[in-house]
């Protein structure tokens, strides 16, 4: 029960012993019982973890509930909530209903970094094949700022990429507006290393 198997052989296998159902799979089986001797002490770390917050929540005298994986996914469909790990959590435990506002999203924040050091591109062989600017500021706007630009009367929020020659690129949340002058961009916050996305259920997302 501990090896991870698609729906179909699951099903397939059903309450056959391993040795049955590989019969004709000698190596698979060898495979398998090598998996199943690996140490569990990952799983157990956070069993532990999970009941030592349980008892410590206790302690504080509130109410304090727990609830199954299987509970939460009945719950989900029985309310129709999309699957999500964010909507999983109104989701969990003993609940009569469950709703939720079609516009709410999530802010999902990943680290990208402030640029790199180095300023020559290689290629495979490590030979050269490109510069990058060796200053990473242009005109007070450097790659990543968050910034706010007006083309030909549109205005456009996003993530600027910098060019020494001052005609900027723009990640919005529709896609990539090219050839904005440095000129009407006007800074809203500087790069902070990190990247934002605000995500909404499916289909319906905006990337920033």
């Amino acid at each position: 029960n501990l090896v991870l198997a698609c729906t179909e052989c699951n099903q397939k296998k059903s309450a056959q012993p391993l040795e049955v159902f590989l019969k004709n799979k000698p190596e698979q089986i060898e495979r398998i019982r090598r998996q199943l001797k690996a140490p569990l002490r990952d799983a157990a770390a956070v069993n532990a973890t999970r009941w030592a917050l349980f008892n410590a929540l206790k302690q504080t005298g509130l109410l304090v509930a727990t609830g199954t994986g299987a509970q939460t996914k009945f719950n989900r469909k029985a309310f129709g909530i999309p699957k999500e790990h964010w909507l999983d959590a109104l989701c969990v435990g003993r609940i009569n209903g469950a709703d939720y506002p079609k516009s709410m999203g999530v802010l999902q924040v990943r680290c990208t970094g402030r640029g790199s050091y180095q300023r020559t591109r290689l290629n495979k062989y490590g030979f050269p094949r490109g510069y990058l600017m060796r200053q990473k500021r242009v005109h007070g706007f450097a790659t990543g700022d968050m910034v706010e630009a007006d083309k030909k009367g549109v205005v456009y929020q996003g993530r600027v990429a910098v060019r020494e020659s001052g005609c900027f690129v723009l990640q919005t949340p529709d896609g990539k507006v090219d050839g904005i002058h440095w000129r009407h961009c006007r800074l809203i916050s500087h790069n902070n290393g990190y990247g934002y996305a605000w995500l909404r259920p499916a289909p319906h997302s905006s990337l920033i």
